[in-house]
């Protein structure tokens, strides 16, 4: 639905979180001339692709009066997604020359860091950037403007900083937070009287700290496959508890010999043995939670419009706008199993659309029906609550949706087909799948779309 060019307006909109989320709405609300304020704690873009070397002082992250450590990157981390659909579609994750520029298909954490600082600079973007500021309080107030109060370092002569507050009216907010700072936690009977160590993954960085131990790690992500191989190079035992796994599951991993895939974990004990599902017992130095993380807004007051209940952020329509609250409150990043940054990308543009009138939403009985159908058919699916916004299943037709009601091109073919020989190579190759593939045919089709983009950018100009 398009609304005539002659009613398209402009407002004034917070963006918060300079991460990709953050970075693409920025971009795409500046060209549907929006005026555009990104607030950033941190002093530089990026978000959690900052390595940063700290860990938290709690490591199972659960004291929520902790100091906090935004990024959960561990040191060896390589992106489990090749560079031709990790970029942005109007940005192109290409390989760059330069001083500590990694050319690899699947880089590392550094690479997309500067990445993501390329597409900043690109576009202008830091300039919109308010760093060191941070977001404490978001409200909506009587005018129907949204106030949005920040604190930020302020250094005196004498070089000591002094946090202070500001305040500011918006027409709308745009939330680009991320999900990968609250930790979850598996629940495990007996815990409590557990003797040995707890850590999540979010503190997790390097090996050589669990050298020489016996390692009970939890999940079955991509990052808890990393973790696992590569703590298994200096532990002496590492056992993988999966809930995906079958009751009598115990066996070893292939191609390794000190690492062995379990069932769930039946219950901690007082002695220091942990007891599986399956029936072995194993004397553990660590359990390694790599269980994923919770969704948080702390700072965003709706009077309880939007609640955050097991992991289901809502209602939200299309993971995006709350109904009641549309277009004037927007979420950039929810949902995950995607192509995280194309994702990012058609969302920003279709809230942009929508905030200038050119897209229109439907009324907000609509969205509510469209939020209620979706949950019971995720019900009737068999699908837990804390699973709503997992769109392992469903990302293409997402992200051709939001393009269709963006008219804008998403996905081309071979996107698509990079989507199913993705997860083929790495269920072929598990060791090796960064290195090692069958699908040269397209990546010579998508550094061609590459070429073509750039090539009428160069003509075109751009925003």
């Amino acid at each position: 639905m398009q609304a005539s060019p002659n009613s398209l307006s402009s407002h004034h909109v917070a963006v918060i979180g300079a991460g990709a989320a953050g970075l693409v709405a920025a971009r795409e609300l500046h060209r549907e001339r929006h005026k555009v304020v990104v607030f950033e704690k941190d002093d530089q873009v990026g978000g959690l692709w900052m390595y940063d070397p700290r860990v938290e002082p709690d490591p199972l992250g659960l004291d929520l009066t902790r100091p906090v450590v935004h990024s959960s990157l561990y040191e060896s981390l390589r992106t489990n997604l090749p560079r031709e659909t990790m970029g942005f579609m109007d940005y192109p994750f290409v390989t760059r020359e330069g001083e500590g520029r990694d050319p690899r298909r699947f880089p590392g954490h550094r690479e997309v860091l500067m990445y993501l600082q390329d597409y900043a600079r690109e576009f202008g973007i830091e300039e919109m950037v308010r760093f060191g500021c941070e977001v404490v309080n978001v409200e909506m107030i009587d005018s129907g403007k949204w106030k949005v109060k920040s604190k930020r370092k302020r250094l005196d002569d004498n070089d000591r900083g002094d946090d202070f507050a500001d305040h500011e009216d918006f027409d709308a907010v745009v939330v680009c937070v991320g999900h990968y700072t609250q930790p979850r936690i598996a629940e495990i009977p007996g815990i409590n009287l557990w003797p040995g160590k707890q850590i999540h993954s979010h503190n997790y960085r390097i090996p050589e700290p669990f050298r020489d131990q016996i390692i009970i790690l939890i999940g079955a992500s991509a990052s808890a496959a990393d973790i696992s191989v590569e703590i298994a190079e200096v532990a002496k035992e590492v056992h993988i508890a999966r809930r995906s796994a079958v009751d009598d599951t115990c066996e070893k991993k292939p191609g390794y010999d000190n690492i062995w895939l379990h069932s769930m974990i039946e219950r901690a004990c007082e002695d220091g043995t942990v007891i599986f599902r399956d029936g072995s017992v194993i004397l553990a130095d660590v359990i390694l939670h790599c269980t994923g993380y919770k969704y948080g807004f702390p700072f965003l007051k709706t009077d309880g419009i939007v609640t955050v209940d097991d992991n289901r952020v809502g209602p939200l329509y299309k993971h995006v706008f709350p109904p009641i609250l549309a277009p004037w409150l927007s979420f950039v990043g929810i949902p995950y199993w995607t192509f995280p940054f194309p994702t990012f990308e058609v969302q920003s543009k279709w809230i942009a659309g929508v905030l200038s009138g050119r897209i229109a939403l439907p009324s907000q009985e609509d969205m509510m029906e469209d939020v209620k159908i979706y949950y019971s058919e995720l019900e009737a699916s068999g699908v837990p609550k804390h699973h709503t916004h997992n769109l392992a299943d469903s990302t293409i037709d997402y992200n051709m949706w939001l393009a269709s009601q963006c008219q804008c091109s998403c996905f081309e073919e071979w996107r698509i087909e990079f989507s199913r020989e993705i997860i083929k190579n790495w269920r072929a190759r598990p060791k090796m799948y960064r290195d090692e593939w069958d699908d040269d045919h397209l990546i010579l089709q998508a550094h061609e779309d590459f070429n073509r983009r750039i090539s009428n950018k160069a003509s075109n100009g751009h925003i």
